[in-house]
């Protein structure tokens, strides 16, 4: 964490012995599985290759990706495909609730890809997604991972007037990586979002990766800069390089020193804090509300 990373690696690292990951194949796994496909969704497990898949398929849980599977940006971090997306799906946010509803699931997590090509950034559909979720089932709680809508808080303002129960959006990295991991996207954008989710009184989280580069010192004066907004859970996971075509791993950080960080999280006053290797934005997130 506080080395120097500036050349550029010739050869990938080898990942250590606490990434190697379990696959779920129980039944609950396999009706997950079908639950999703059967209403033509898509989920961030997936198109991320999220490390927990297994684990949360298998305990009936996902994390939701609305707007279609085809992101307007290349963040160099992400694994989900670039380039035109197809128009929205009108029947997607009560396929989202139905699946929620089928799937039992007292916690919703939703996700997106940006949709940059949209007047509104997708911002409506986010809404309608949302109602759809608490007319479906109403007893369930809902985290929501927006995208920036370009800082157009009036769009954030229709997100947060839906009543979710937590807004998440990622900082991803520190400062001075941003330029060189995320699209479009600018670290200062990302704090008044934040800043703005926090001051409507709807809890704001954000999430990081590490082992790009960052130093520790970056890494707590993110921690500082997002408290300074009102953010109060943040998740901290290791970066791994989903494909060849995105950025290589740096480092790979251990489970110590991720305790470590989340100790000095607690310290400087995050309410909850999630930090470890296979952590992801809605790793346990359940835990948050």
């Amino acid at each position: 964490m506080a080395q120097d990373h500036s050349k550029t690696r010739q050869r990938p690292l080898k990942k250590p012995e606490w990434l190697k990951i379990k696959l779920g194949s129980n039944l609950t796994y396999s009706e997950t599985k079908g639950n999703l496909e059967g209403h033509c969704l898509h989920t961030i497990c997936t198109s991320g290759k999220c490390p927990n898949k297994g684990e949360c398929w298998s305990r009936g849980t996902a994390t939701f990706m609305i707007g279609g599977d085809i992101c307007t940006r290349s963040c160099r971090f992400c694994n989900t495909n670039t380039g035109k997306p197809l128009p929205l799906n009108p029947q997607e946010p009560q396929n989202v609730a139905d699946s929620i509803k089928q799937l039992k699931l007292k916690h919703a997590v939703i996700t997106s890809v940006d949709r940059d090509d949209l007047p509104d950034y997708g911002a409506d559909h986010w809404v309608k997604t949302i109602e759809a979720i608490r007319a479906t089932c109403p007893e369930v709680t809902t985290e929501v991972l927006i995208p920036d809508f370009r800082g157009r808080l009036d769009l954030v303002d229709k997100v947060i007037a839906a009543k979710p129960n937590i807004i998440s959006h990622n900082m991803e990295t520190v400062r001075r990586l941003t330029p060189s991991v995320r699209s479009v996207a600018t670290y200062d954008t990302s704090l008044a979002v934040l800043q703005h989710i926090a001051q409507s009184g709807i809890v704001a989280k954000t999430g990081m990766m590490l082992g790009l580069g960052e130093t520790e010192d970056e890494i707590l004066q993110l921690m500082d800069d997002v408290l300074s907004v009102g953010v109060s859970v943040i998740t901290i996971g290791q970066y791994l390089q989903p494909s060849r075509k995105n950025i290589p791993v740096e480092e790979y950080v251990t489970p110590e020193q991720f305790e470590k960080l989340r100790l000095i999280g607690i310290q400087k006053g995050f309410k909850h804090i999630e930090s470890a290797p296979l952590v992801r934005s809605s790793y346990h997130a359940e835990k948050h509300v």
